[in-house]
């Protein structure tokens, strides 16, 4: 099985387009290119009633994040500060970096 390439990686901020979310920026927490999903702060927050595993766990109604498709994501460029799309850009020693469509700057460091 092969990975798939995201246009979003981890410490990203991102702007939420579609959803009970849409429209709130978050930082990306955990990218998973197997199956086209982020976790973002704070958006898409699910209830989970957890039992108690081990001895000090704690139980009850936890509130975490669930995972969103990266298509319903939209990376916001540090410079500009708008969400915009993403180019990738070869330089001349070779590497890979990804750069904001709306300004043109870098945005890997």
């Amino acid at each position: 099985m092969s990975q798939n390439k995201l246009h979003v990686k981890k410490d990203d901020t991102v702007l939420v387009l579609a959803g009970k979310d849409k429209g709130k920026t978050g930082k990306v927490l955990k990218a998973m290119p197997a199956v086209n999903r982020v976790i973002v702060e704070s958006v898409n927050m699910i209830k989970k009633h957890q039992k108690p595993g081990r001895m000090g766990q704690e139980s009850g109604i936890i509130e975490k994040e669930a995972p969103l498709h990266v298509s319903n994501v939209m990376l916001v460029c540090s410079n500009c500060k708008e969400a915009s799309r993403t180019g990738k850009k070869i330089l001349e020693d070779g590497t890979k970096i990804r750069y904001c469509k709306k300004c043109g700057q870098t945005i890997d460091r």
